[in-house]
């Protein structure tokens, strides 16, 4: 009996699924044309680590001029991926090793945005920090009822990276910088309205997403595939009476002065926002400050070898690892930070993030290494 694409689809991943189980990413081809890479890391909410990062990065350049269509997606109803493991980051000590997982991601972010097949990243469930690296640069993101996006890095000690500098700017108006200071979650609908996600889809309709994506003749009739699916919305913004007030606070051009800004405006919002940034480590926000300010006016490519400088050095030198003992490893919640006040951060030290690494190991993408050859 002859099965049609759809039939085939099923009975494929049917049968691959007990020899897969125990792999943390699981790359599926379709056809000659079409691939799948599902994160399998379930309990640690599909976080990424640097083997993971590996195994991706190898599907995509294997992939990228036979393939016309690559779907990543995350196993399990609860995420697409959490994040990068940055408590393992912490834990395992040396900065070298903490550099190679660092350098290694920021090149796949960089992939996945100059990427030539159609990429589509399904963001079902939590996507935060690395998870939006490996979604948002792509051509097409869909989210569903329940992803809750979030870039929280600044309540550990860092700042909104893999291509956080490129992205947040480019939201509307100051959404951006709000995002990556206060680490404000965006659910569902919001993702897409946020212009984060393209598309929103009901989560049991992902399912049959993917098989007609699989059997997609083109890119056209990607699109239309994911339009077929898409929910059309006409409700608020979650943000939608705060934009005012996100776009006066936040246009300034210190952190001091967003601080001023809220303190003035008063309100509820206001004063809640207020005390959530005075929870942040101080350094993180003029650091995401300066680093958003910059990405503006810069391409991801660029934006990821500054971001690489910014992590490194935070490895070396910074509150990101009392930031996680304090949200992840003690979880006491309490962190100690180092300056405790904004007036104690200094412009030289947060200049510091963004200079030239100590020992000149600078982020260098594939083309650039075969240029110099």
């Amino acid at each position: 009996m002859l099965l049609c694409p759809s039939q085939r689809y099923i009975s494929l991943v049917f049968r691959t699924m007990s020899s897969v189980a125990e792999r943390t990413v699981i790359c599926e081809e379709f056809g000659k044309d079409k691939a799948v890479i599902t994160l399998n890391r379930q309990k640690a909410l599909n976080a990424i680590n640097l083997d993971m990062v590996r195994q991706i990065y190898a599907a995509m350049k294997k992939w990228q001029d036979n393939k016309s269509l690559v779907i990543i997606k995350g196993a399990g109803e609860k995420s697409f991926c959490a994040g990068g493991d940055v408590r393992a980051i912490v834990e395992n000590g040396p900065v070298d090793s903490s550099r190679n997982f660092f350098r290694e991601e920021y090149r796949l972010n960089e992939l996945i945005g100059s990427y030539k097949p159609d990429y589509v990243a399904i963001i079902d469930g939590i996507t935060m920090g690395g998870g939006v690296g490996l979604s948002v640069h792509g051509k097409y993101r869909v989210a569903t009822e329940r992803t809750m996006f979030a870039m929280p890095e600044t309540a550990i000690g860092l700042f909104p990276d893999v291509g956080g500098g490129y992205f947040l700017p480019r939201l509307p108006g100051k959404l951006g910088l709000f995002l990556g200071l206060t680490g404000y979650r965006l659910k569902g609908k919001d993702v897409q309205k946020a212009g984060i996600a393209t598309h929103y889809v009901e989560s049991k309709n992902v399912e049959a997403l993917e098989r007609e994506l699989i059997t997609a003749s083109n890119s056209s009739d990607i699109v239309d595939t994911l339009n077929k699916f898409n929910v059309k919305d006409n409700s608020d913004f979650i943000l939608a009476n705060e934009l005012k007030q996100i776009n006066d606070c936040f246009d300034a051009s210190t952190v001091e002065t967003i601080f001023a800004n809220l303190e003035k405006d008063g309100s509820q919002w206001a004063i809640n926002t207020l005390n959530s940034l005075k929870k942040m480590s101080p350094t993180s926000l003029k650091v995401t400050k300066k680093q958003l300010d910059l990405g503006r006016q810069r391409d991801l490519r660029n934006c990821l070898k500054v971001e690489y400088r910014m992590a490194v050095h935070s490895v070396i030198d910074s509150d990101f690892k009392e930031g996680v003992r304090a949200v992840l490893i003690d979880r006491d919640q309490n962190p100690t930070w180092n300056p405790s006040t904004l007036s104690e951060v200094t412009d030289s030290q947060v200049d510091r993030f963004f200079g030239p690494l100590p020992d000149g190991d600078e982020l260098v993408f594939d083309d650039e290494v075969k240029s110099n050859l």
